[in-house]
């Protein structure tokens, strides 16, 4: 490897532990905030929110581990440790929805909560965008799934903020819950593919980045 590969690398390590770092210290502060504004509204979604924001911290605080040293066995670890927590994504939405949808709950208007949310939606955008980047340059299948984590966060961040501004305005109180299930497909599928990838991280990364794989002439092995 060039000084000048390594040199890539080694920053772009720095510039997703930064990304990675800013994501923890916003979702900590995520779950404060929630849990003022859910207590206030007796909002079932946006308590749901705050878990979601709990699985965030736990993604991150993965790939912080992850980055602070990378081989092929922590890879492996980290992507299925992601996997799962795309899994208690996808179960924390479906039976957030469900239940919303089986006690007609119509929590009280929380500007605090849809402000939030609506901050959240758009830092969780950008840094999924920086994610996406930093783990394309460095070619890091972990970084690249946990910015897939990230988006995802920002989707359900919008999807209930939606659903809690319907009501609020039209008290449309179902279309909180049913704008979260739209999440479920995009969490199983991140899942799977996680779960999956993390037994081939050289052909995860290359679905992640679009990259084009290549075949080792004398040992056989995919590379990107």
């Amino acid at each position: 490897m060039s000084s000048s590969n390594s040199e890539t690398i080694e920053n772009g390590i720095k510039q997703g532990l930064w990304l990675e770092y800013f994501t923890l210290s916003w979702n900590v502060v995520s779950v404060c905030v929630l849990a003022i504004a859910a207590t206030r509204a007796n909002s079932i979604a946006l308590v749901g929110f705050g878990i979601d924001s709990s699985i965030e911290i736990l993604a991150s605080a993965v790939v912080v581990w992850q980055l602070r040293g990378i081989n092929k066995s922590r890879e492996t670890k980290a992507l299925k440790i992601i996997s799962v927590a795309f899994a208690c994504l996808v179960l924390y939405v479906l039976v957030q929805a469900l239940r919303t949808l089986a006690s007609n709950s119509h929590p009280l208007v929380s500007h605090l909560g849809m402000d939030w949310l609506l901050a959240t939606f758009v830092v969780m955008l950008l840094l999924a965008f920086g994610k996406f980047k930093v783990g394309k340059k460095i070619n890091n299948p972990v970084l690249l799934t946990e910015g897939k984590v990230t988006l995802i966060d920002a989707y359900v961040a919008g999807a209930i903020l939606i659903g809690i501004t319907l009501n609020a305005t039209l008290g449309w109180w179902w279309a909180d819950p049913i704008a979260g299930l739209v999440i479920v497909y995009y969490g199983l599928k991140e899942a799977r593919n996680a779960w999956f990838g993390s037994k081939h991280t050289a052909a995860y990364a290359a679905s992640l980045t679009q990259l084009p794989l290549e075949r080792d002439k004398v040992s056989g092995e995919v590379r990107v």
